[in-house]
């Protein structure tokens, strides 16, 4: 089974036609599947759309917050939640193509254990952008890993690298780099 957690702040307007891609590309896999959105306090009516879709599909699951806690407790309470061997997890908004999935899965019949995207036609407005490259910059130079995008939410998981895993804070940003300093035997790819 594949796991696609989707967490979720105020995307009312983001949540049906993501659904609709992931599931026709899963569709198109022929692989079991189930699409796990964590809310995360949404105030905008993404809380009882997300409700209504749950109960009218059977691949769909959620997990709601009451308040805001932030991406890395929703991730965490994703992946204690899914039940997939093969975990995505991608942000809410739009920016991450639910066709990649296939290249995803390809990487890790290569024998990768964690694969990571990074936004190419990034939607974010500048003074959003310009800290995040430098992030990604220092971020690069002080793990060893060089990578396009850490703040990236498209991201394929073993389910063994999940277990590995316990998120507080913005640690979610870190997750490539823990490999390199963590836990020995993980395959990277990006």
């Amino acid at each position: 089974m594949i796991s696609v957690i989707i967490p979720i702040y105020n995307e009312k307007d983001s949540i049906d036609p993501l659904q609709r891609d992931i599931e026709r590309v899963m569709k198109g896999l022929e692989q079991e599947y189930e699409i796990l959105f964590v809310d995360d306090g949404s105030t905008d009516g993404s809380t009882e759309l997300i409700r209504e879709k749950e109960t009218s599909s059977p691949a769909i699951r959620a997990i709601f917050f009451r308040k805001n806690f932030g991406k890395s407790a929703t991730l965490n309470a994703g992946f204690q939640a899914s039940r997939g061997e093969i975990i995505f997890t991608m942000d809410g908004d739009l920016q991450d193509d639910p066709e990649e999935i296939p290249r995803f899965l390809a990487k890790l019949d290569e024998g990768y254990d964690l694969v990571t995207g990074w936004k190419v036609k990034r939607k974010d407005p500048l003074e959003k952008r310009l800290p995040s490259k430098l992030f990604n910059a220092i971020t690069s130079r002080m793990s060893g890993l060089n990578l396009r995008d850490y703040n990236c939410g498209f991201k394929c998981y073993r389910r063994e690298v999940i277990k590995e895993i316990r998120l507080y804070g913005e640690l979610h940003r870190f997750i490539p780099s823990w490999p390199t300093r963590r836990v020995s035997g993980w395959r990277r790819s990006r």
